[in-house]
């Protein structure tokens, strides 16, 4: 097949009929490419070290074909296709073997996101035209400004989706027969790494774009800090309208200095202080918005109030920069401020994003299990000074040095958990020596999350907070935050319960 054909698929009424597709990868993801592109008539080749049951039963049924196996090396099979285009899942690393073949053979590298941009036109707007994209990326936040986004939007009338890295894969999004006025997009710095090996064909055009905030993660994916740093910029390429940046976060708003936008595109900041004519903030308690408004260089508009938020749970530092962001992105496109307003009233977190899990006998018990790396642990912290933290597990190559130095050091103790706590009790003794430290190791009678609750029972004296946030993924002892979140809240109530009795 020629570059031209393929330039030239970016529609789904292209003809994409025969062509070779091998996709990488059969998570959810993975399997929304490979029923998209048999859909279209694709030739379609999956490939995955493993698959659940009901993903492997479907890829014949859609007319693909199926190979699992090891991917440490190329497999016959793959090179036997011949692929025109791979579709990698967003786990495939750029050292992957696999994705370095592709690259060394020529063979065009996609996302699933880039294929999801080429064919989203299948369901129209009334207007004839696709729904416009709105991209939230960022270290810390992406799901909850995500979702406040996406609620905020439907607030104003609009037809909004929330998917990518939130958990509905994008095609499915673009492939609902309902349709949608916006797709709210969640990008990690892995598919963001994708969509900046995409051509001008297959360049994404945002309505409105926002990086939250930059901190190292995921820096063994990478290979580098620079290199997670230039994926995650690669949001606000193309922006048609606003590129809403973090002012209290240098590195956001040299991405959009540094960006190539659409001409016209305006640059709005957020933070926590008083707002400038193209700003959100806060004035005197009150979240405000002088960035959306004709009268901006001398009043603003009002959203909600800093005391409103706290009746919500909403009111944790972090969480007010998330609903800035997420209310500079729905302003955009043309929300009235009473509609944000009135949807901040009953949007409510996630589980395991700074839950209250209980509170008993003086103890404050706090599950931020979703607090997976440094930037995020030092929010919680920092919205619950002086407590018990419980950190630790899969660091994935960062040090912890600098967050135990700072939001760390408030810390009344520390209690690490992990399978290599090392580099975590390192931490502490070169940073923060003051800070007591305790290592939970599971017992005979119980889990890693009933000796954190028995330290920390023992710990606080009269009152005081408990604080799971870990600064590191889950994989080392549990099979995702959330169940880390659950085994600590199932800890906690056994103890309630063992201390009514």
């Amino acid at each position: 097949m020629t570059s031209a054909r393929i330039d030239g698929l970016t529609s789904w009424h292209s003809d994409w009929s025969g062509l070779r597709v091998a996709v990488l990868g059969l998570s959810v993801t993975g399997f929304s490419v490979a029923d998209t592109l048999t859909e279209l008539g694709a030739e379609v080749l999956v490939l995955s070290e493993g698959a659940s049951e009901e993903h492997s039963r479907l890829v014949p049924v859609i007319g693909a074909r199926l190979e699992l196996g090891p991917l440490d090396r190329v497999p016959s099979s793959l090179s036997e296709f011949a692929p025109e285009v791979i579709v990698a899942s967003p786990g495939f690393s750029p050292s992957h073997p696999v994705i370095r073949w592709a690259d060394e053979s020529g063979i065009p590298l996609w996302g699933d996101v880039e294929l999801a941009w080429r064919v989203r036109d299948k369901v129209l707007r009334a207007d004839g035209t696709p729904a416009e994209w709105v991209l939230i990326t960022g270290t810390n936040g992406k799901t909850t400004t995500t979702q406040l986004t996406a609620t905020l939007l439907a607030a104003g009338g609009l037809r909004a989706a929330p998917c990518g890295n939130i958990g509905v894969p994008v095609l499915d999004a673009v492939r609902d027969p309902a349709g949608f006025d916006v797709l709210v997009v969640e990008l990690s710095s892995h598919q963001l790494w994708y969509i900046g090996r995409s051509d001008a064909a297959g360049e994404l055009v945002p309505y409105a774009a926002t990086c939250l905030n930059l901190a190292d993660d995921h820096l063994v994916w990478h290979g580098s800090a620079q290199a997670y740093r230039d994926a995650k910029a690669l949001v606000y390429r193309n922006t048609k309208i606003a590129c809403v940046y973090n002012k209290s976060d240098e590195a956001t708003l040299r991405m959009v200095e540094e960006a190539d936008v659409t001409e016209g595109a305006r640059a709005i900041g957020f933070d926590l202080g008083t707002p400038g004519p193209s700003d959100l903030g806060i004035v005197d308690g009150i979240l405000v918005d002088r960035a959306f408004h004709a009268e901006r260089r001398n009043s603003a508009l009002e959203l909600t109030t800093i005391d409103e938020l706290r009746s919500a749970g909403l009111a944790a530092p972090h969480i007010v920069q998330n609903i800035l962001a997420a209310s500079a992105l729905a302003r955009s496109l043309g929300v009235e401020p009473a509609a944000i307003h009135d949807a901040l009233q009953d949007f409510r977190l996630d589980a395991h994003r700074i839950q209250v899990v209980a509170e008993h006998a003086g103890i404050l018990w706090v599950d931020d299990s979703k607090a997976t790396n440094p930037h995020a642990a030092a929010s919680s912290l920092q919205a619950h000074p002086g407590a018990v933290w419980v950190v630790g597990g899969d660091l994935k190559g960062v040090d912890l040095g600098e967050l135990v130095a700072g939001a760390g050091g408030t810390a009344s103790a520390a209690i690490v958990i992990g399978v290599e706590r090392e580099p975590v009790l390192s931490a502490f003794r070169r940073h923060a020596p003051q800070v007591p430290v305790f290592e939970a190791v599971p017992g005979d009678t119980g889990g890693v999350m009933d000796r954190v609750v028995e330290l920390a029972t023992g710990i606080v004296d009269g009152t005081g907070t408990v604080l799971l946030a870990p600064a590191a993924a889950s994989f080392d002892q549990f099979t995702s935050y959330a169940d880390r979140g659950e085994r600590f809240a199932q800890a906690v109530r056994d103890w309630i319960e063992r201390a009514g009795s």
